[in-house]
């Protein structure tokens, strides 16, 4: 039988290798999101030269599907669906903290594979950074709480309204934290295609 991650593999070979890089694009769409297994956050903004706006945050509810899976089925069609919706041109990803729970972070970390393998589908190039690397961009202290995270972002973008889950506004800080970076592909871990992937996670390859 084959196997999960031999399925997730399978899909990501079967990605176009092509190493498209941006070359100084001041108008673009960037997408972040806060992997997870019961909710994925998410975030988009506009970027036109040195200013950002809103375009949407929202969550995914992934609790009420039984099959680990179909949760990670899930996260790869509306990751896939917010790519090709907005036309997203980067993608920014919380990296996974390392827990004790060994089962947890496996399963935290095939959520955040199957996103990225819909970001590399599209040949978008993909940058992960660290959740204290996110925070100090954002509030300028690493161990700033998600709260202050939220209340930093709703002054930044002129947000009226900001969404009840926390995990909406830890994506869209994911999207922000890359934009600060001036838009380079140079976070924590950064992607262009599977082969730089495969490069960078030699552990992953069958």
């Amino acid at each position: 039988m084959i196997s999960f991650r031999q399925t997730l593999i399978f899909l990501l070979l079967c990605i176009n290798n092509n190493n498209t890089k941006l070359k100084g694009k001041i108008d673009r769409i960037i997408l972040g999101i806060d992997p997870g297994t019961t909710i994925m956050g998410y975030g988009l903004i506009h970027v036109n030269g040195n200013k950002m706006r809103l375009i949407t945050m929202g969550i995914l509810h992934l609790s009420k599907l039984n099959s680990h899976a179909d949760k990670l089925k899930r996260i790869f069609e509306r990751t896939l669906n917010l790519i090709d919706e907005h036309k997203v041109d980067e993608m920014a990803l919380e990296a996974p903290f390392f827990g004790k729970n060994v089962q947890s972070m496996l399963k935290l970390g095939r959520a955040q594979g199957v996103a990225m393998a819909a970001g590399l589908y599209r040949n978008i190039p993909i940058c992960e950074y660290a959740p204290k690397k996110i925070k100090m961009s954002i509030t300028g202290q690493g161990t700033a709480s998600k709260e202050q995270v939220a209340a930093m972002l709703k002054s930044l973008l002129n947000i009226a309204q900001m969404p009840k889950h926390l995990d909406a506004s830890d994506g869209l800080a994911a999207a922000v934290c890359h934009y600060f970076q001036n838009g380079k592909i140079s976070g924590d871990k950064s992607y262009t295609s599977w082969s730089s992937f495969i490069k960078d996670n030699p552990d992953r390859k069958v």
